[in-house]
């Protein structure tokens, strides 16, 4: 599960295969589930990146309450969920961040530790977006999930779940509406180790209300998991 993650800087500048897209916007520590947060689509006119909600609402549902529960889609089970099946097919994004957050248990407690990129660079989550119209309203919701596969050798001291990362030739596959079926399913897989760093951060992150630079700060200094 993928419960937390950032995007701590104003401005992203991203590679989708041969395009760019990019914006200036708050720098966000510590996105939680039901915030609205930056994603990547792919309309008619070329690339976009828009802020939807964490937490997908099937256009199905008979409420908004759902997306608690769907925070995250994993990657093995996407064509076998009602919730995800058509969003896969036609209604795919990409989640923006610098990292992602995941709890060790320790005892009665858990530590949280963060994992980014050792260059500092910014991730593509593979992600599904949907559009949910309240009941008597006018403006539909839209919101998103990410999708999450089994971790690498750097995750996996901590959790068995990591967000999928799209390198930009693999992110531009995502958004291709000819993409076929089977070759989206194989871009959903572990990030390769080299590269990935995890360290210990302070448990204030675990509180949505915090949202500043101590979010994302090595906790008592710790060492690092690599």
């Amino acid at each position: 599960m993928c419960g937390r993650y950032s995007l701590a800087r104003e401005s992203v500048d991203v590679a989708v295969g041969p395009e760019r897209v990019g914006r200036r916007g708050k720098a966000r520590h510590n996105i939680a589930p039901s915030q609205r947060a930056p994603v990547i689509r792919r309309g008619t006119v070329g690339l976009a990146i828009d802020d939807l909600r964490w937490g997908l609402v099937p256009a199905w549902s008979r409420d908004e309450a759902i997306g608690v529960s769907l925070i995250n889609a994993r990657a093995e089970t996407l064509t076998d969920k009602p919730a995800f099946r058509e969003a896969f097919r036609r209604r795919r994004c990409l989640i923006v961040a610098d990292g992602f957050y995941e709890w060790q248990p320790l005892g009665r407690s858990k530590q949280p530790w963060r994992f980014v990129r050792e260059d500092g660079g910014v991730l593509l989550f593979g992600g599904l977006w949907e559009s949910w119209l309240p009941p008597g309203q006018t403006a539909p919701l839209e919101s998103f999930t990410v999708i999450t596969t089994t971790p690498n050798r750097v995750v996996a001291p901590v959790h068995d779940r990591m967000p999928a990362n799209l390198d930009p030739e693999a992110a531009a596959l995502w958004l291709d509406p000819s993409s076929p079926l089977d070759l989206l399913r194989s871009l959903l897989k572990p990030s390769p180790e080299a590269g990935w760093h995890g360290y210990r951060v302070n448990p204030v992150v675990g509180q949505a209300r915090h949202d500043g630079p101590e979010c994302i700060e090595p906790f008592l200094d710790e060492p690092s998991l690599f």
